[in-house]
């Protein structure tokens, strides 16, 4: 996040904050340093988590009645049992962690945000699953798991597409080294025949929500690369009090079925199959989403063997 903490009045901030805006780059460059929403900063932090707990829309986390289904369809497709180790990467505040410790698997959550973490800490205490239920903050790219240890690893609603291709490509690499020979990886990615390519620009003011718990103007914009099927949003926000003014980008990035599958295979996986729309599972947003299921090589027999 690109913050104006200029030390004049609010009014001279507001004028250079307008002035910011007025001479933005035309488009932001790809994959800059510091794209990316500021997961770890503890105030976004906490207003992140208000958007994932709110049942009302699935902006940040899918509604309740949605995940039962997929936790239903996980435990299916990944072939999970009690007792199962599982990597739950960008878990934010373990909406599905304690879920899979509850039917009694052991889980380990892993996400940037610490307002989430602490919150899923108190979630698995108060489903009584804290024994098996562990979370750390960190980030994902930054973070190494213990090898050959899991059954099966999460990488759900389109978290992966947030890295650049070839961050995104070590972290498969990263959940291949963290499956035991025979575990599942599930990867969920945007349809890339669903995904919006056009540009646009939009605004709105609030008094509260994700971008500031006081008064503010909301300026976005969103570009698309078709040579590098990337998706570029900018997000300019301007606080009326205080007159400062938060750039941040977010970058999505777009995977036809065939490359995303390629990177897989090429990560150390044997099959991996493709499910479209959830495989028709009554999930309200599925048909925008792609779910890939990918077991680890090294051979069927040492499917078995478990650390």
């Amino acid at each position: 996040m690109n913050h104006d903490d200029s030390t004049s009045g609010p009014a001279r901030r507001l004028e250079r904050a307008l002035w910011r805006i007025y001479r933005r780059p035309e488009r932001p460059a790809l994959w800059q340093a510091g794209n990316n929403l500021p997961w770890h900063e503890p105030v976004f932090g906490e207003r992140m988590l208000r958007e994932h707990l709110d049942d009302a829309h699935g902006a940040a986390s899918r509604k309740t009645v949605d995940r039962i289904w997929q936790l239903a369809w996980l435990w299916r497709h990944l072939a999970l049992n009690p007792g199962d180790r599982v990597l739950d990467l960008t878990c934010g505040p373990g909406l599905y962690a304690v879920p899979l410790a509850e039917r009694g698997c052991e889980v380990l959550g892993v996400d940037f945000n610490p307002a989430a973490i602490a919150y899923a800490r108190e979630l698995a205490i108060a489903a009584g699953v804290a024994g098996r239920c562990r979370f750390v903050q960190a980030d994902v790219t930054a973070w190494t798991p213990e090898p050959a240890r899991y059954d099966a690893v999460l990488f759900l609603y389109g978290q992966l597409a947030v890295f650049p291709p070839d961050q995104a490509r070590r972290l498969l690499q990263m959940t291949a080294t963290a499956l035991r020979p025979g575990g599942r990886l599930c990867v969920e990615l945007l349809d890339p025949d669903r995904v919006d390519r056009s540009s646009s620009r939009w605004w709105y003011t609030d008094d509260q929500g994700l971008w500031g718990d006081a008064p503010f103007l909301h300026l976005g914009e969103r570009f698309w690369d078709a040579e590098s099927l990337t998706s570029t949003e900018r997000f300019l926000i301007l606080h009326l009090e205080t007159g400062s003014l938060d750039e941040i980008l977010l970058h999505d990035q777009v995977y036809p079925v065939e490359v995303m599958s390629g990177h897989i295979t090429a990560a150390g996986f044997a099959q991996v199959a493709v499910y479209a729309a959830w495989d028709g599972a009554p999930i309200a947003d599925a048909a925008e989403w792609v779910v890939y299921v990918a077991r680890r090589g090294d051979g069927d027999a040492a499917s078995e063997a478990r650390p």
